[in-house]
């Protein structure tokens, strides 16, 4: 129900798993009793505040994984994710995606309004889920990264934002992509993406092949999708002197995995961090309302809300890739 005269309320129509959930399903992160979950979905209006101008009842919109106000000096920037008013979806006191309804705070800084006919479309649904996170958080890597025309590229995970990251490093122009993976699947959706060469190994193994396709030089632009200390001193080993590396891997496990001597003689720059997506989803969707690019395929299993524990066993067991929640 609405609390604040700026909140709407959403019916969901899409939401999924994300990896980051694994972590409160394995124990690894503090929950609390009752403490809801979700963070990427999309819905229709069904109620809004006596202050909110941007939408009315019966919208399509979406939501990115954290609301903002639009107003402060960070969202100004584009910096949506250090909003001082902002909340990640799921945390202690909000509600989750991964439901049949959604308070949405300052709507009007968070939401982006979807063509009403896609909500008729059950393809086009699918990707424009995508604008919640993935799609975005790969942006936001290869922005970091440095990505431009040309660019050589490699990228380190294969889940749905490392894939993510390979559709947007080509479609910022990348001419020769390097998929880090050993999923025949995924690196099968990885060269749909745009992915020009796969690498299955891992460790000093993928950083020996890596640099062997690249005539003994790294490449110019890594993106790191994955955050444990492994895939970061792989990202720091198939880096070329004076590239860069976008990182989005939330960091977990044993450490960094940084030498920040190694990166320091050889030029080495480190840009990324938490995704500030609602920035991004302005530019990317109309690519994804046109068809030019489709993130759609990361979904490879559908649930209903009463099946979510399901989907919840197959992600953890990798045999499923991105499982989308039908409400």
């Amino acid at each position: 129900m609405i609390q604040q005269p700026t909140d709407v309320v959403l019916r969901v129509l899409r939401a999924c798993i994300c990896g980051s959930d694994l972590w409160a399903y394995r124990g690894e992160s503090a929950r609390q009793p009752g403490q809801r979950i979700g963070h990427e979905f999309l819905g229709i209006v069904e109620e809004a505040g006596s202050e909110v101008n941007g939408f009315a009842v019966g919208d399509l919109v979406v939501a990115p994984f954290v609301w903002s106000d639009g107003t402060c000096a960070h969202c100004a920037e584009g910096l949506t994710t250090s909003c001082p008013q902002g909340g990640f979806w799921g945390s202690v006191g909000s509600d989750g995606g991964q439901g049949e309804a959604v308070r949405v705070p300052f709507a009007d800084g968070t939401l982006v309004r979807l063509p009403a006919a896609a909500a008729s479309d059950d393809h086009l649904l699918t990707a424009l889920l995508a604008l919640s996170d993935v799609l975005g958080t790969g942006h936001h890597a290869a922005v970091g990264a440095g990505v431009k025309r040309g660019s050589t590229v490699a990228v380190v995970g294969d889940g749905a934002v490392g894939l993510c990251g390979v559709m947007a490093a080509k479609r910022l122009g990348a001419e020769r992509i390097i998929a880090l993976g050993r999923h025949r699947v995924r690196t099968d959706i990885a060269r749909d993406f745009g992915a020009t060469d796969v690498v299955a190994e891992r460790g000093d193994a993928a950083v020996e092949a890596v640099r062997e396709l690249l005539g003994g030089e790294g490449a110019q632009a890594v993106i790191e999708a994955v955050g444990t200390e492994q895939s970061m001193r792989t990202a720091v080993g198939i880096t070329r002197d004076g590239g860069s590396i976008g990182y989005v891997g939330v960091p977990h496990g044993s450490g960094t995995g940084l030498d920040l001597g190694i990166m320091f003689d050889r030029n080495i720059a480190l840009r990324g961090g938490v995704a500030p997506v609602r920035t991004y989803i302005p530019e990317l969707l109309p690519d994804v309302l046109s068809g030019t690019i489709d993130p759609s395929p990361v979904f490879d299993l559908t649930v209903g809300l009463d099946e979510v524990p399901a989907g919840y066993r197959a992600m953890d067991e990798r045999t499923a890739l991105k499982v989308l929640i039908k409400p």
